[in-house]
């Protein structure tokens, strides 16, 4: 039997991805135990997963301070692991590989050229490019999956498990008379949020053109920014802001009985994807969509970004120029206008309401 922990210690949607490691591993290893290591606030997405056997749940802030750092490594050290993964491959992780004792530990090797340092037994170059429809965020794990075996055939697909008892809770029941959007009005970080206004224009043209209820999504931290956008809206009487779902799992219990979802790029459609529902998802101008943008076709995922309209826009910027966008790409997300965005999802709403 082998003894297994991956480490993601990053957002929902990272967390999510890197499940599709501990359903492989389990699918050709049914014996084997398997751990994962996540922040917190993320392991909604990984509850009741049968592919994973226990999850270490560690406090982001807590684990930046060094003495609970050491004890951690100290407690992955008695666990006696097989084999580590480290999809998050950062400092905290490639120290936890480094003195775990584990007999192969596989990560991705540092963009910068300051070498290994014996982090891990099996250090794996990142790709380039996406070869998959799946996107290369996934790819990139499975990259590492397959350097402690053949896995074939590889299941690319994240998955969400609900108990039968979380699939009959109904939320959304005083709303049955019409089918429900999920819309993500704001993005997990303020870099990947539109401007309001365009949100609120997008509200507008969904609730005008089709008889549907628009839910708000958002972090709890986010109430009031939600409600600004809010009160933007011309048509708030199919607005729903009375459901609000206080942690990931029960956003999980509700978008489950939902139609789709529209959104800022996010780990909410990673969760909607691998409850196998439509998505529609435009993107912040610096995130790159061929690493995220998983399983897209055109018609049941679909996403929208600036290069796509201005694929010339980026060339004349340096590197150090790049990295002021990222922290601020205010000014570019307001050249991705509704005008740009509304035919496309006009013809996704036709093919997925």
């Amino acid at each position: 039997m082998k003894k297994v922990l991956i480490i993601q210690n990053k957002r929902i949607g990272d967390v999510l991805i890197s499940s599709v490691i501990a359903n492989n591993f389990k699918a050709k290893y049914p014996n084997s135990e398997v751990h994962f290591m996540a922040y917190d606030f993320t392991n909604g997405v990984l509850m009741n997963n049968p592919n994973i056997d226990k999850i270490i749940s560690i406090n982001d802030k807590e684990l930046k301070k060094l003495p609970v750092l050491l004890k951690l490594i100290l407690q992955i050290r008695k666990e006696k692991y097989d084999i580590i993964f480290d999809p998050y491959s950062k400092t905290q992780s490639r120290l936890i590989c480094k003195f775990s004792g584990a007999k192969q530990t596989i990560g991705h090797k540092s963009r910068k050229k300051i070498g290994n340092f014996g982090y891990y037994t099996h250090p794996v170059t990142i790709s380039k490019e996406k070869t998959k429809i799946c996107g290369k965020a996934i790819e990139d794990r499975i990259h590492l999956l397959n350097q402690a075996g053949n896995f074939e055939p590889i299941d690319y697909e994240p998955k969400i498990f609900l108990s039968e008892q979380e699939k009959k809770e109904d939320w959304l029941s005083k709303y049955s008379n019409k089918k429900v959007i999920v819309l993500g009005v704001l993005g997990s970080t303020p870099q990947k949020s539109m401007p309001y206004e365009y949100v609120a224009e997008i509200v507008d043209f969904i609730s005008s053109k089709y008889d549907v209820n628009i839910l708000f999504n958002y972090a709890p931290h986010q109430k009031e920014e939600a409600e600004k956008i809010y009160q933007m809206c011309k048509n708030k009487s199919n607005i729903i802001l009375d459901v609000y779902a206080k942690n990931i799992r029960d956003f999980i219990k509700i978008m489950n009985h939902c139609t789709l979802l529209v959104s800022n790029e996010g780990g909410i459609v990673h969760i909607a994807k691998a409850l196998n529902k439509p998505t529609f998802t435009i993107f912040s101008p610096y995130v790159n969509q061929d690493h995220w943008a998983s399983f897209e076709d055109g018609k049941f995922h679909h996403s929208v970004h600036l290069l796509e309209m201005k694929p010339n826009l980026f060339d004349s910027f340096t590197f150090e120029e790049r990295k002021k966008i990222e922290k601020n790409p205010d000014e570019l997300y307001k050249q991705l206008t509704p005008e740009m965005i509304l035919p496309a999802l006009d013809i996704f709403l036709k093919n997925n309401l």
